[in-house]
């Protein structure tokens, strides 16, 4: 760990000891899951029993081998909507539907991706998040609600920041470009795609709308790319990340789902319609978040495309900006 990472993940053993909730705001890419390897060692040597929840399945999946991995000695629960019966196990995976059947149960609680959907906004989540927990609970976001924010306000919420990526270098910052009919994949599109390919990188393609995905999948692939989609209900929907990890596929065009909580290296980020007012600030921040993962390439390309300026998209674009400031802020005071 970096030595930041090193600070904020004692910070977290001392909350989890002392049981109170605690807020990690981190820009994507900061090594969250790494950080919280100590609490969570911590808690176990204690006797202590944990859940890591997310509302998303995808960042379930993709931290279950992790975790396994790190705490071999142990058997992981996972619970999601169609994984069956688990082990009793003192390490919980779940998504935060399945802490509804849990009372009490946790002495830590560690919530990843607290302003993702369905959580977000949602009392019956947070309400299940608070009946499973008996301890401290921790929650990780790049972007959090008005209501943790005023948490860490009033003191009711410790707080610790890591506004850099673990390999130190800034966020990538959205070049925007603006157009029409992108439904069409227009030539100024096209270009992106295919030299961010020829650059050696994969691409995500996000997109509003699900009837988008078989138009835009059908579109890239006449650019001679190989190219899949993929979106919540598509019951293929965990192959095909894996696939597309694997390298199976150049472009993989996809909605919202696949925001957060999945790492891909070498990958650049294309939003079409970024205007859409079905793409939040924090939404667009998420995408965004995608590109730049890996050490080796920290500025991989991101584009918005858009039909008109909107306040999500300057919320996003100078809210990345904001946290390269801080990130450089912080490396200048080390």
């Amino acid at each position: 760990m970096t030595p930041e990472q090193a600070q904020v993940s004692q910070a977290l053993i001392e909350s989890a000891m002392q049981r109170h909730d605690h807020l990690l705001w981190a820009v994507t890419g900061a090594g969250k899951t790494e950080m919280l390897f100590p609490v969570i060692a911590h808690a176990l040597a204690a006797n202590q029993r944990v859940v890591i929840a997310s509302p998303r399945i995808d960042v379930i999946l993709e931290l279950a081998p992790r975790l396994q991995a790190a705490f071999a000695h142990l058997p992981i629960a996972v619970y999601y909507g169609d994984s069956g019966e688990q082990p009793e196990s003192q390490l919980v995976l779940a998504t935060t539907h399945q802490l509804l059947r849990f009372y009490q149960a946790f002495d830590l609680t560690i919530v990843d991706e607290v302003d993702a959907f369905p959580f977000a906004a949602n009392p019956m989540l947070a309400f299940a998040v608070k009946q499973a927990s008996k301890g401290a609970v921790i929650y990780l976001t790049a972007t959090p609600s008005q209501e943790l924010i005023k948490r860490v306000q009033t003191k009711t919420l410790a707080v610790s920041y890591l506004p850099r990526r673990f390999h130190g270098a800034p966020l990538p910052v959205p070049k925007i470009a603006f157009g029409r009919h992108f439904q069409r994949v227009p030539a100024k599109v096209r270009r992106v795609l295919l030299e961010t390919v020829a650059s050696g990188r994969q691409v995500l393609v996000f997109v509003p709308q699900v009837d988008w995905l078989p138009v835009i999948e059908r579109l890239v692939a006449k650019l001679g790319l190989s190219v899949a989609s993929v979106h919540a209900q598509d019951p293929e929907r965990a192959t095909k990340v894996q696939n597309f990890r694997h390298h199976v596929w150049q472009c993989l065009v996809t909605t919202t789902i696949l925001e957060r909580g999945v790492t891909i290296y070498r990958c650049g980020v294309i939003v079409l319609q970024a205007d859409s007012a079905l793409f939040s600030a924090a939404a667009l921040i998420q995408m965004a978040g995608r590109a730049g993962r890996s050490a080796d390439s920290p500025d991989d390309p991101v584009w918005f495309f858009a039909s008109h300026y909107t306040r999500s998209l300057a919320t996003a674009t100078s809210q990345i900006a904001l946290m390269n400031r801080r990130g450089q802020h912080a490396l200048s005071t080390v």
